[in-house]
């Protein structure tokens, strides 16, 4: 159960390069603090500043526009590294620009990207995806929030929940209903935060405690049309388009924390004494660490030809809804047999374990629940 790449089809010499000057980041600058800064509810505004510094926020967007070309599996190793301090909701925050302007990379006017790309990727700003509705969540094409066009603006009105550091974001790429019912109705308009009529409050969750997830509320808010993320009605097969790549960032994440909650545990089981013996000397605790590894192997190695996939442009939506549930029952599994192997311990706060525990369930739901994923997969395999 190897957590150090070694060169492969998969993994050159700039990944292994990356992965390294990225263990030093974290190891420096999150998880020292993962445990304060998630019983505090937040992490300081710095650290934007200082991932863009190390480039990390730079990844995978254009370089006329201050980013850094990247990959699926530079992606896998971004995710897999800050899953470390086993605190999934200060890698949620500090990455949630990942959601809020791929759209605008990929569609946004000129004038857009140049606008607002460079102060996201200096750190300077936050932007976040506001989708989710109380009424539905992956069921974008139902939306409610509508946007009506007045001479050279939009207004716009309407409620989003569950949005990833909504309470810090300066922008919003926000869904909306420009036209009539369905996913043809659907555009993509980017909402400044400070806006009049755009009001927002805290949501207190079960897990992810660093991360500032905010309900968003819309009241006559007025959104200049050059604001629009491409062209009116597209929002729809922009917003498949971002989920496919968000849905493999969470099975890698889901796939790293599993593996997190299992060193925890195995370090446990070679220290801890039980019976005259090293808790690892008992058969039953051997094996639960070895159904442990073999989830994460075979885990790791769908993500791993999921990325291949999509690197040689395929576009596997099944596989990429399937592996989600298996990452994140991957996730579930490891959490729950790491903290019966801790025991005591493992319910203590400050221990990884715990916290992973307790953020299985935003990870099997957030980005498309687990049974969502299965009726998904299913109808792109024609069942």
């Amino acid at each position: 159960m190897p957590t150090d790449l070694e060169p492969s089809p998969f993994y050159t010499p700039d990944h292994l390069a990356w992965q390294a000057t990225l263990r030093r980041w974290v190891t420096r600058e999150i998880a020292p603090h993962a445990t304060a800064w998630d019983e505090a509810g937040a992490f300081p505004r710095e650290l934007y500043h200082k991932a863009a510094e190390m480039g990390l926020l730079q990844l995978g967007f254009p370089e006329e526009f201050g980013g850094v070309p990247s990959d699926p599996f530079m992606s896998i190793v971004t995710t897999q590294e800050l899953a470390r301090p086993g605190a999934g909701g200060i890698a949620a925050s500090l990455m949630v620009h990942g959601i809020g302007a791929p759209p605008i990379a990929a569609a946004g006017s000129p004038e857009l990207k140049a606008r607002l790309l460079p102060p996201v990727l200096r750190g300077e700003k936050i932007i976040a995806l506001a989708i989710t509705e109380p009424s539905g969540g992956s069921d974008v094409a139902n939306l409610r929030t509508t946007a009506r066009r007045v001479e050279n603006h939009f207004v716009v009105n309407g409620e989003k929940c569950y949005i990833t550091g909504g309470m810090r974001a300066d922008f919003f790429t926000t869904a909306v209903r420009t036209g009539g019912p369905g996913g043809a109705g659907v555009s993509l308009l980017v909402i400044p935060a400070d806006s009049p009529g755009v009001t927002r409050s805290r949501l207190d969750k079960m897990g992810w405690w660093a991360s500032d997830t905010a309900q968003i509320h819309f009241h006559d808010v007025a959104v200049p049309a050059e604001n629009l993320v491409g062209a009116e009605g597209r929002g729809f097969p922009a917003i498949m388009l971002n989920f496919n790549n968000e849905r493999l960032a969470l099975a890698a994440g889901a796939i790293a924390y599993a593996r997190v909650a299992t060193e925890e545990a195995i370090v446990w089981a070679q220290q801890r004494q039980t019976f005259g013996k090293r808790l690892a000397d008992h058969q039953v605790i051997r094996h639960k660490i070895a159904e442990m590894a073999r989830h994460l192997n075979a885990s790791q190695a769908y993500l791993e030809m999921t990325a291949w996939r999509m690197l040689q442009g395929q576009s596997p939506v099944a596989d990429i809804c399937l592996l989600k549930v298996q990452a994140t029952q991957t996730m579930e599994f490891c959490a729950r047999e790491a903290l019966q192997i801790l025991g005591g311990a493992g319910y203590m706060r400050g221990m990884k374990s715990e916290r992973i525990y307790r953020e299985v369930r935003v990870n099997a739901i957030g980005g498309g629940s687990e049974e969502i994923m299965r009726d998904l997969a299913a109808r792109q395999m024609a069942v």
